[in-house]
């Protein structure tokens, strides 16, 4: 597939681009692309995805903090799928399940998620997403500091208990299948945005 990555020269774009040609895609500008991905930062993200629909290419998201109601209009209006994955680790991906899971039994929770001091957002996108699976508006707490990758803990206690649930992701490389996999289900979704790698599993 000819697909346009933004964010290329970013810490997820430089292990994204050799895996994509690696996998048989072919990086090409935007004029020539089937697909678009977007790993950029939040100022850049609405304007690029944009850009694409508005050429007839969907797009896959891995940006945060963006503008999810306005891209699904815009995709709808083009009838193109959009598909956005807070995070695109499956580890990750199971993590939040199995929290949403723990929430039945254990309502009481906080969230710490440690990043990167170069992430822009706080909280992250996949702790936002927890705390919308186990509900309750629990507490979540962002580190920003350097040697991190993406880490996150749901703490879950009850009398003379308590559970943690944890993942951690130590490379950029834990992203790549779940980007692929996004990719190869890109023409399956349904126009607007589609959220969430769980909806592909």
């Amino acid at each position: 597939m000819k697909v346009t990555l933004f964010g290329r020269g970013g810490k997820v774009g430089q292990v994204l681009a050799p895996a994509l040609e690696q996998a048989g895609h072919e990086l090409v500008d935007l004029d020539s692309a089937e697909a678009m991905i977007d790993f950029t930062t939040p100022d850049a993200v609405d304007a690029n995805v944009a850009a694409a629909l508005e050429r007839g290419v969907p797009c896959v998201i891995g940006t945060t903090s963006f503008d999810e109601e306005k891209i699904d209009a815009l995709a709808r209006e083009r009838e193109l799928a959009c598909f956005h994955a807070p995070n695109f680790a499956l580890g990750a991906v199971l993590m939040m399940r199995f929290a949403e899971e723990a929430a039945r039994r254990m309502p009481r929770a906080e969230i710490i998620e440690l990043h990167n001091e170069a992430k822009k957002d706080a909280p992250s996108g996949t702790a936002m997403a927890t705390a919308r699976l186990i509900g309750g508006d629990p507490t979540i707490h962002s580190v920003r500091l350097p040697g991190l990758v993406a880490h996150q803990e749901v703490l879950f206690g009850g009398d003379g208990q308590l559970l943690t649930i944890r993942h951690d992701t130590f490379s950029r490389e834990a992203f790549v299948p779940g980007v692929l996999l996004a990719l190869e289900r890109l023409d399956t979704l349904p126009p607007g945005l589609t959220v969430g790698l769980d909806t592909l599993l």
